[in-house]
């Protein structure tokens, strides 16, 4: 019996928690880099943050947005409209979350960092920031497999697999990008390896969200997809383009661009 068949017994909230432990575990497996180098190679993490980028845009239209779209269709509402409002609430959610959690991007001084004001510590802030761009890949996984087991033709169990596989892929770069910033300033290994695992945490949380919203109220199906679409393609171009960018661009396009090609590869292959 195949991975995928196995899967097709289980409740789809199960199938959710199980794979964005998946992802969460692939996070920690990036974080764990801090344990073989101090030090990690700016261009490669670049590299590896546009590759994370890539992976997620192709996510969000062939995983997401496309299957929304013939969905509406299906259920008698123009194709565009589910699409484009759950799209935009996805990106407005983000938005608001940004302006209040306290959080700090990769490479700025604590008196950069975003959100509520407060006192916490470096470390705390960083992790936040990451955890609020994992937050809509769990919430994307989640839905996938609660669109699966509405038993629409859109939505099959193979292509949140693919989807789970995709978001885990790019999760390993993400891991790493927290914990060997942390290695740097001095924090010990086993430190920064907690830190970098714990920014993936909200993923089976917010997994088992979007798969328990869907699989009850299965209306909301293509608003929901649409939304974790527009509230990663928010993380990507808020957070992990420019993070990636820092230094120079040719190395994090590059990354994005075969994040992309690889992620469409799987969708299109075997999704």
């Amino acid at each position: 019996m195949s991975i995928i068949d196995s899967l097709g017994t289980l409740n789809p909230i199960i199938q959710a928690l199980l794979a964005t432990l998946f992802t969460w575990g692939v996070t920690a497996l990036g974080a764990a880099g801090v344990f073989l180098a101090k030090e990690i190679n700016r261009k490669v993490l670049d590299t590896m943050l546009g590759f994370a980028a890539g992976v997620m845009i192709a996510a969000s239209y062939w995983s997401l947005l496309a299957p929304a779209i013939e969905m509406s269709e299906s259920l008698g509402v123009p194709g565009w409209l589910p699409a484009a409002v759950g799209f935009l609430l996805g990106g407005a959610f983000l938005w608001g979350v940004d302006k209040i959690l306290p959080h700090l991007h990769l490479g700025l001084p604590v008196t950069e960092a975003e959100g509520i004001k407060t006192s916490w510590q470096r470390s705390v802030l960083l992790v936040l920031a990451i955890t609020l761009h994992n937050f809509p890949e769990g919430l994307a996984v989640g839905v996938a497999f609660g669109a699966a087991a509405a038993g629409l033709p859109e939505a099959t169990l193979a292509g949140a697999v693919v989807l789970a596989i995709g978001i885990g892929i790019q999760n390993f770069p993400e891991g790493l990008a927290v914990a060997a910033p942390l290695r740097r300033e001095g924090f010990s290994r086993l430190k920064s390896f907690t830190v970098g695992q714990l920014s993936g945490i909200v993923e089976p949380i917010a997994g088992v969200i979007g798969a328990a919203a869907v699989y009850f109220i299965r209306p909301i199906l293509p608003y929901a997809l649409s939304f974790a679409a527009g509230a990663m393609i928010y993380v990507v171009i808020e957070e992990l383009i420019p993070e990636s960018q820092m230094e120079g661009t040719d190395w994090p396009t590059i990354g994005a661009m075969l994040g992309f090609t690889v992620m469409m590869v799987l969708d299109v292959a075997l999704g």
